[in-house]
C-alpha cells in the first residue's frame, strides 16, 4: 500500500456537491485529493477477508454475551435488557457496519487489526461509495477500486424490504443541522428507494408518540412501522420516549443487538474468546496486562473523544465528554505514518459481505470528526 501525491481535479468542490456531497470541506478540508492510496489485488483480498472473519467473530461474542447474560460490562439500562436480547434471539436483521483497521498493506509482513467497530451508526459512506467512485472514473478508469457499497446497498434493502410491514415504507431519520448526517442519511435514502422502499424523511426532533395507538408518528401523524436512525442507541434509551421503543412493534434499523457491538466493550470480550486472533489486538477492562503502552478508550464515544494513546513515543490525547460509563484498555497497533499522515482504513460490511474501504488520515494517530478522507485504486 502506498500513498501517492496529486494534484486536485479543478472543478471537484462542484463535481462532489453533484453527488450530494455538500460537506466535503467541513472544518476545512475533509475529502482530500492532494493524494491517494494505491493498493495491490493481494492487499484487497486481505482486507476482505479480514472484514468478514471480524464480523463472524462479532456475531459470536454477540450469541456469548446474550447466552451467558454477561451484560454488565457493557453499561445498558437494566430496563433494556430484554429488549436487546429479544432482538438478538429473533435475529433482527442489519444492514451495515464499518470496522476501522490498522494496517500498512503487505509489505508490513502483518495483518490488519481491528481498532474498533462502527457498528450503530457508521458514517463516511456517501464519499467511501460514490465520490471516490466517480474520482476512479477521472482519474484512473482503467483501474480498479475496493468498493461495491452502492451494489451491495441495493441488493441488501431488496432483501430486507420482503420482511418488511405491509406498508413498505421506511422512515429515515437524523438530527437537525448537521450536514454530514444528512449527507449520509440521504444517500441511504436513495439506495433504499433504488431497491424499491417508499424511503420518507423524519427528522429526530420531529418523531412523536401516539400514546392512543401505541405508535411513533411522524410530522405528518404518519405512522412509523419501519425506522432507519442515525442516531445512536446509547443516546436513543436515554430520551424521554426511549421507553416507548419496549412497547411497539417498531422495527429499527440497525436492530438493538447492534448496542452491544458499538459500545467498545466488545473489545476486551472479543480478545476473551479469542486470544491471539491475528486481526484483533489484545484489549482489557483494566490496563494492568499492557505494561505503560495503550490505547485508554471509552466504552460509549464518538469520533476519538476521551481516547488517551500512551507509549514510549510520548502521549496523545483528545478532549471530550464522554467516559461515564467507564473504559477499555487496548494494546497499541502500528498506525502507519506517510509523510506525517497517519492513516487508518475504514471497511464495510453489507449484510455478511465486506463491500469495500474508505481511508482517513489525521496528523495524530488518533482519528477524528476532522480527519480527512483520501480515495484509493488498486491494480
Amino acid at each position: 500500500m502506498k500513498r501517492e501525491i496529486l494534484v486536485p481535479r479543478p472543478h471537484w468542490q462542484e463535481q462532489c456537491e453533484a453527488l450530494g456531497f455538500e460537506f466535503h470541506s467541513m472544518d476545512g478540508v475533509y475529502w482530500d485529493e492532494r493524494a491517494c492510496y494505491a493498493l495491490s489485488a493481494d492487499e484487497v483480498d486481505i482486507l476482505e477477508g479480514a472484514t468478514e472473519e471480524l464480523h463472524r467473530l462479532c456475531l459470536a461474542a454477540v450469541e456469548h454475551v446474550v447466552s451467558k447474560a454477561r451484560w454488565q460490562e457493557f453499561a445498558i439500562p437494566p430496563a433494556f435488557i430484554p429488549y436487546v436480547e429479544a432482538a438478538w434471539q429473533r435475529r433482527d436483521q442489519s444492514l451495515f457496519g464499518r470496522f476501522d483497521l490498522a494496517w500498512a498493506g503487505i509489505e508490513s509482513a502483518a495483518p490488519p487489526k481491528m481498532l474498533e467497530y462502527n457498528a450503530d451508526t457508521p458514517t463516511a459512506l456517501i464519499e467511501a461509495s460514490v465520490v471516490q467512485w466517480y474520482w476512479l472514473q477521472d482519474l484512473y478508469p482503467e483501474r480498479d477500486q475496493f468498493n461495491s457499497l452502492h451494489e451491495k446497498l441495493i441488493a441488501r434493502w431488496e432483501l430486507l424490504r420482503a420482511g418488511l410491514p405491509e406498508d413498505g415504507v421506511v422512515h429515515f431519520s437524523c438530527v437537525k443541522g448537521n450536514a454530514e448526517d444528512l449527507g449520509n442519511l440521504d444517500y441511504l435514502r436513495d439506495v433504499a428507494t433504488q431497491a424499491g422502499i417508499d424511503a420518507h424523511h423524519c427528522y429526530v426532533e420531529d418523531l412523536g408518540w401516539d400514546p392512543d395507538s401505541r405508535l411513533f408518528v411522524d410530522s405528518e401523524n404518519l405512522p412509523i412501522r419501519t425506522w432507519f436512525k442515525l442516531y445512536p442507541w446509547e443516546w436513543l434509551i436515554r430520551e424521554e420516549f426511549g421507553p416507548h421503543l419496549m412497547e411497539t412493534g417498531l422495527r429499527p434499523f440497525e436492530p438493538a443487538w447492534k448496542m452491544l457491538l458499538s459500545n467498545k466493550a466488545i473489545l476486551p470480550l472479543l480478545w476473551e474468546l479469542n486470544p491471539g486472533h491475528p486481526n484483533l489486538l489484545p484489549a482489557y477492562f483494566t490496563p494492568d496486562k499492557l505494561g505503560h503502552d495503550f490505547v485508554k478508550k471509552p466504552k460509549l464515544s464518538r469520533e476519538g473523544a476521551n481516547v488517551l494513546m500512551q507509549s514510549a513515543g510520548g502521549t496523545h490525547f483528545e478532549p471530550g465528554s464522554y467516559g461515564e460509563e467507564g473504559f477499555v484498555y487496548q494494546g497499541l497497533a502500528a498506525i502507519p505514518e506517510y509523510d506525517g499522515n497517519y492513516t487508518v482504513i475504514g471497511s464495510w460490511i453489507v449484510g455478511d459481505e465486506a463491500a469495500g474501504i474508505g481511508l482517513r488520515e489525521d496528523a495524530t494517530p488518533i482519528t477524528r470528526n476532522t480527519s480527512r478522507f483520501v480515495p484509493h485504486y488498486f491494480s
